[in-house]
């Protein structure tokens, strides 16, 4: 399909704005990370009850068990991420609070580098696809093609592995973690994306929400996230945690 520069404009504009809300929220100080991920805790469950009511007329407790699993879970293991080995503070302030306790370890760098994976894999998929899809990747999500997923994980590990030699807090990992991490954020992010995509066809709908225009609901922005998170922390408790 031909690239639509009216739509890529318009996406373009709201994620830079995003971006800029996001990273303020990540980086700030704990309490802003906090702060954000809570929102987007609450933001997902609430598209998540109306896609279920839209999908089967109500909101069972399966449902609701199915939200701690898709939801609450990974956005604990998203926030848990900042409490993983020690790495370097790269808060804009410090925190309020100085008295040791279970936050003094806090660090937003590996977060930050499964959602910049995230926002890579989703960039460079959307513009392979558009560039040079033909093939059809999933019923689910029509618009996927082979090539625009192939091409999105190609170049999101080439351009985070290439971030870390280029950025000073890349020292804080060696490359392989960076390569690893852009692997498994990608190729689950990717997952992610299509679960969604289940849910909103049960549900018959387009988006699961109208926050972010040209983006969609939290759900929307999210749902690579969701899995990408607890795959991250897995790996980061196998492997890095141990070096």
């Amino acid at each position: 399909m031909a690239l639509d520069k009216k739509t890529f404009t318009t996406r373009t504009t709201t994620a830079v704005i995003f971006a800029v809300l996001m990273l303020a929220g990540l980086l700030v100080n704990t309490y802003t990370f906090l702060l954000l991920t809570i929102i987007i805790h609450f933001g997902c469950w609430y598209e998540f009850v109306k896609l279920m009511k839209k999908a089967s007329g109500r909101f069972s407790v399966i449902h609701f068990l199915v939200g701690i699993s898709y939801i609450s879970i990974p956005l604990w293991s998203f926030a848990a991420l900042s409490l993983a080995p020690a790495l370097p503070k790269i808060s804009l302030i410090s925190d309020l609070d100085t008295t040791p306790n279970m936050f003094s370890n806090f660090s937003p760098l590996l977060p930050v580098l499964t959602i910049l994976a995230i926002w890579i894999n989703d960039t460079m998929a959307y513009i392979s696809g558009s560039l040079i899809g033909k093939t059809p990747f999933s019923p689910i999500s029509p618009k996927k093609t082979w090539e625009g997923t192939i091409g999105g994980i190609v170049l999101c590990i080439v351009l985070m592995t290439a971030l870390a030699y280029i950025l000073p807090i890349g020292q804080a990992l060696v490359p392989v973690h960076w390569i690893f991490i852009a692997a498994i954020a990608a190729i689950t992010g990717t997952v992610g994306d299509l679960f969604e995509s289940k849910l909103k066809r049960d549900a018959g709908v387009k988006d699961s929400g109208s926050f972010m225009p040209g983006h969609g609901g939290f759900l929307d922005r999210f749902d690579s996230l969701l899995l990408a998170a607890p795959a991250v922390w897995l790996y980061v408790q196998l492997f890095l945690s141990k070096s």
